[in-house]
């Protein structure tokens, strides 16, 4: 590393001895270290240099760690700077808190550990790059946007002479933003829709699970009607997945697809769904790439689209599912795909095709041509999201009486693919877990009640808390608790936050997010939470019940065999 990219990290401690451990410690991560042993010293070293971190120790004469931090948020050039408290004896809860409100970003104790204290100094020495990376992009494309606002005044005075011409193509412009925000509208509307309908269904299979145990078996005729209960909500299920993926806002996992083995293992379910009358054709090539895409989401899109082509056969015909790799090369500028490799999809019928102006309203949300209760509306839909979020795109084209030609466009996958193992829906997987405490934190009431009613059917203990607030009292209080399944979309504070303040406070106790929204600020996995997605079976909450349970016992394990080694 140049010596002008190094950046400067202020050590401050009145012992001469720590500052030379911290130094050596701090040595190899190849930055700027600067020393000082009193707070007036740290603060003209402020002064003069441009500081990313800062290490203080907590117990100093004169000012002490905790009011030389207070002097330095004081100061509008240093409100942002990243302090790090380390300190080998005010190391309680309140000093940490202290430490916290004060602005500290961490709170090392001493003796420090070489390898966790380089870990977390180097991770704010590189958010503090990346921080002055963006604002010299910011500066840069500030400068860029001037000089374009200049070259677009000259554009302007050129085109004066040609009014008519620029008002026709600002129209057009204009049309196509209203077009585009119209979708975005749709888009987040159908998205919170989605989110408060999957609690509405959390509600009812939950409760529709915990009926069928209770009904006889010999009473077959309610059986028969809770079945189709039933099976109206994992319609309804089915439904929000549409919606979420219309609007861009489903969970995709994207991973490398072998396309022809995908597709193969389709067959059957495509025959019964295209049903008699029609001829399906399978052309995929021997040395046709894999594509990266959710498996389970371009499964459910090329159903969907199946299903669109047999009801455009009514008296038969023959669809074709072929797929061939493409390159996306700058010279193909009628393609609206970043310059790549990808693999084009094709689903052709032969049925009744579709006008230019049905064509133009094809993927628009809720538009179908079927008769009424014959179809939503989001198939195409959920098909346009799913690629557009995928990074590939849809294109269709179709004629009255000659058919329709859909090709779906993916990125290519740079590696092997995986081997997709599907579990038969036959057998179902029964984690055993014993009796446990679980605090459900939910402010949605009816699903509250319902998923705790699930629980206690499992044999575990529930206890309920409506905010997040609450959830955390009555960690505070000493109450025994196992787990903690909690609501991410809660008001005052998040799901997420709550898991932050719970690891905080009381580490090591299993947290599971139960949530609808797909979109989130933080992957719980990189927390350490365990994601629970909403609507979930009975089955799905024991399972992530036994997996938190299984964790927690593997690190108390782990904890006991590491300190019996000592």
């Amino acid at each position: 590393m140049n010596a002008a990219d190094k950046v400067n990290i202020l050590l401050v401690d009145d012992s001469q001895a720590k500052l030379l451990s911290h130094e050596a410690i701090l040595a190899e991560i190849g930055e700027n270290l600067i020393k000082a042993t009193s707070a007036r010293q740290a603060f003209e070293v402020l002064l003069r240099h441009e500081v990313a971190l800062i290490l203080i120790d907590v117990c100093m004469p004169d000012l002490d760690g905790f009011e030389l931090a207070a002097m330095i948020r004081e100061h509008p050039r240093f409100q942002t700077t990243a302090i790090i408290f380390v300190s080998a004896v005010m190391m309680t809860k309140p000093d940490q808190l202290r430490g916290y409100q004060l602005g500290g970003v961490d709170y090392v104790p001493v003796p420090v550990v070489p390898e966790l204290l380089r870990a977390k100094v180097k991770v704010f020495v590189d958010l503090y790059r990346k921080t002055r990376q963006l604002e010299r992009f910011n500066a840069e494309l500030e400068q860029r946007v001037a000089e374009r606002t200049v070259e677009l005044q000259r554009f302007n005075e050129e085109l004066e002479q040609r009014i008519e011409e620029r008002t026709r193509e600002r129209e057009t412009a204009l049309a196509q933003l209203f077009e585009a925000q119209k979708m975005d509208t749709i888009g987040q509307l159908t998205g919170g829709v989605a989110h408060d309908f999957n609690n509405l269904l959390m509600a009812v299979l939950g409760s529709l699970t915990l009926l069928e145990k209770r009904l006889a078996k010999d009473d077959q005729q309610n059986r028969r009607l809770l079945h189709n209960a039933v099976q109206g909500a994992q319609r309804g299920a089915a439904l929000t997945q549409r919606l979420l993926a219309f609007s861009r806002r489903q969970e995709l996992k994207p991973e490398s697809v072998d396309l022809a083995h995908l597709v193969s293992g389709m067959v059957d379910l495509l025959k019964r769904a295209l049903g008699h009358g029609i001829d399906l054709k399978l052309n995929f090539p021997g040395t046709l790439p894999p594509v990266l895409a959710d498996a389970n989401q371009l499964e459910l899109a090329l159903l969907n689209l199946a299903l669109n082509a047999r009801d455009a056969m009514q008296t038969g015909g023959r669809l074709t599912i072929a797929a061939t790799a493409e390159s996306k090369t700058a010279s193909r500028s009628e393609l609206p795909l970043p310059v790549g490799d990808y693999v084009r999809i094709s689903i052709v019928d032969t049925g009744a095709g579709m006008d230019d102006a049905t064509l133009a309203k094809a993927t628009e949300p809720f538009f179908t041509t079927k008769g009424p209760g014959k179809g939503t509306g989001l198939g195409l839909s959920m098909v346009h999201g799913l690629a557009a979020q995928s990074g590939g795109l849809l294109r269709i084209n179709s004629k009255p009486n000659v058919g329709t030609n859909i090709e779906l466009w993916l990125p290519r996958a740079t590696t092997s693919a995986v081997s997709l193992i599907r579990t038969p829906k036959s057998v179902e997987l029964s984690p055993q877990t014993g009796p446990c405490r679980v605090l459900i934190v939910d402010d949605d009431l009816l699903v509250m009640t319902g998923t705790a009613a699930m629980i206690e059917d499992l044999g575990h203990t529930s206890i309920e808390a409506h905010s997040a607030a609450e959830a955390l009292a009555k960690l505070a209080s000493g109450s025994e608790i196992d787990v903690v399944i909690t609501d991410h979309a809660m008001p005052t504070m998040t799901g997420l936050q709550l898991a932050a303040c719970i690891q905080d406070r009381f580490p090591g106790l299993p947290i599971i997010l139960a949530t609808g929204y797909a979109e989130l600020p933080i992957d719980p996995a990189k927390m350490g939470v365990l994601k629970l997605t909403k609507p979930c079976t009975q089955l799905d909450i024991a399972a992530a019940i036994h997996t938190a349970m299984r964790s927690r016992a593997a690190a108390q394990e782990f904890a006991e065999a590491a300190a019996a080694s000592l």
